[in-house]
């Protein structure tokens, strides 16, 4: 059994079905990326209702278990060649998985240092496991004495399958320290250049509007001045990280940062790598309970902004029930309140499906601004930019003239003409007050009204009750088609119980079955798309 040729045979058929399973992985590897490299958000999306992955990595092991058994004993004649003749459905069976598992992730994975670390343990486990089961087997069929054992002693290699979400928690747990020094390092360098950097840093968080307000800041200071704003999403130190390592920061004015936050501590970890010198807080609402627990963690969280800034600088903050519980003079900043009472904000605001005008208050100035933005939220979302600009010293002219200049951000009510269709796109991770801005400007536009959304996520306890009030709001819309079985049914409920058409409703499972409903969708119809989850919460 122990034989030098046993071992080597023992140890090529481990390698051989570690490589194959290997590529059943990918798309459970794109979500543990997705899940912030999070063992325990991994394994609730494994869990989560309407996910077919172990459904499949079972119905893959019992298939391969089946045809490995029938061949067994059909081939017994076979002799000692039977048990090798046993393994030949693995790869079979692996490219039909593979075949059927096709479907592209949403988020697509992004082949990283990291990602090709946790791939190569995961394979080096697979390996190990493998030669185990290899060794097991062909100890029960050397002990026992049994023909047919012999010639299934590969069998116990069909459970592979089962064991690979927990195999790629425990590469990724495996890995972790790695990642943890390589980072420190990567942020120690980061955290040095932007203490030795001569621009103004400016930091901004919220909890929505973050992306919208850095773009539209970097706009209107670009009417005089030179301005690096972190790009897209990156609002994790990582991604501040890669930004700056990137640029020469000494060619620039001003450095907007993006902060984000799902965790206790994450604002801190992120003020203290940038230490800005002014901040935005663009406002509080319950988008991220699921990991914060309560609100008011998230707003002593979002709170941090202000203990993080540099004693002396501007803190403009939206105004709203929870922002005006903080306390910025406390903190040794300078207030700019934004919003209906405060210093600055935006009135009088005209939304519908030209765009949006209204009255920008600058201080005791009032002037007529327009934006061919959609939503009366993002003359919000410019006032607060325009309130930061102006107490940096740009004029009212630089600020009109930044405020026309300001275009679309992709996936942020976004309209797009299709086929005579308007589009208009919503997908970036919908929040409460977002999701409520995009009905009410879908509701602006002519011809008939279609809404796909699979519902809001992140918000722990509050899921069944805000999804329920998302779906109060789309009464009235000529069509709502929702996606998938995560959070459809409080949406469900709560658009009948509002005395919406169950003929308009339609619940499809997927985001291609959504399409065949569309077909409806006639020229100078208007379909808007709300919230687009990512692989993890689907």
């Amino acid at each position: 059994m122990f034989t030098l040729n046993a071992i080597i045979e023992y140890i090529i058929i481990a390698m051989a079905s570690a490589l194959l399973y290997g590529v059943c992985v990918f798309k459970p590897l794109g979500a543990l990326q997705q899940a912030g490299y999070s063992g325990k958000r991994f394994a609730a999306w494994t869990r989560r209702k309407g996910n077919m992955i172990y459904s499949r990595y079972i119905l893959l092991a019992f298939l391969t278990a089946l045809s490995m058994l029938v061949l067994g004993i059909c081939f017994s004649f076979a002799g000692k060649w039977t048990a090798y003749i046993a393994l030949i459905p693995v790869p079979l069976f692996v490219y039909v998985f593979t075949l059927a598992d096709r479907h592209a992730l949403k988020v697509p994975l992004v082949s990283t240092r990291r990602v090709v670390r946790i791939y190569v343990l995961n394979l080096v486990l697979l390996a190990i496991v493998s030669f185990a089961l290899v060794v097991g087997g062909s100890a029960a069929a050397y002990y026992s004495e049994i023909a047919i054992i012999g010639h299934l002693r590969f069998l116990l290699l069909a459970v592979l399958p089962i064991l690979l979400p927990l195999l790629l928690i425990a590469a990724n747990c495996l890995e972790k320290p790695i990642s943890t020094s390589s980072n420190r390092k990567y942020l120690e360098k980061a955290r040095e250049k932007l203490a030795n950097a001569p621009c103004v840093k400016i930091a901004i968080t919220g909890s929505c509007g973050k992306t919208s307000v850095k773009n539209f800041l970097a706009t209107i200071l670009s009417a005089r001045y030179r301005v690096l704003a972190t790009p897209q999403s990156f609002n994790t130190p990582l991604g501040i990280a890669r930004t700056v390592e990137r640029e020469d920061l000494s060619k620039y004015d001003f450095l907007i940062a993006e902060m984000g936050a799902r965790y206790s501590g994450d604002i801190r970890e992120l003020c203290e790598l940038v230490r800005p010198d002014h901040c935005i807080l663009t406002g509080i609402c319950p988008q991220h309970m699921e990991t914060f627990g309560s609100l008011s963690k998230i707003i002593a969280e979002k709170g941090e902004i202000l203990k993080g800034t540099k004693k002396g600088g501007f803190a403009v903050i939206g105004q709203d029930e929870n922002t005006d519980t903080l306390d910025a003079e406390g903190e040794g900043l300078i207030k700019v309140s934004v919003g209906e009472h405060g210093e600055f904000g935006a009135l009088d605001i005209k939304s519908g499906a030209d765009g949006i005008t209204f009255k920008l208050a600058l201080g005791i100035l009032q002037v007529e601004a327009h934006s061919k933005l959609l939503g009366a939220h993002n003359a919000q979302n410019i006032a607060l930019a325009a309130a930061m600009a102006y107490k940096l010293g740009l004029t009212k002219e630089e600020i009109l003239q930044g405020i026309e200049r300001i275009d679309y951000i992709p996936h942020r009510l976004q309209p797009i003409q299709a086929n005579g269709l308007t589009i208009l796109d919503d997908a970036y991770n919908a929040n409460i007050r977002g999701a409520a801005a995009a009905v009410e400007v879908l509701k602006k536009f002519g011809g008939k009204k279609f809404v796909v959304t699979p519902g809001i996520v992140e918000l722990g306890i509050l899921e069944e009750e805000e999804n329920e009030e998302l779906g109060k709001n789309l009464v009235g819309l000529d069509c709502v088609i929702l996606i998938g079985a995560t959070l459809v049914c409080a949406v469900k409920r709560g658009y009948l119980s509002a005395g919406g058409d169950a003929e308009k409703l339609h619940i499809v499972p997927s985001l291609e079955k959504a399409k065949e409903v569309l077909l409806d969708a006639k020229e100078g119809d208007v379909v808007l798309f709300l919230n687009d989850l990512p692989d993890i919460y689907n």
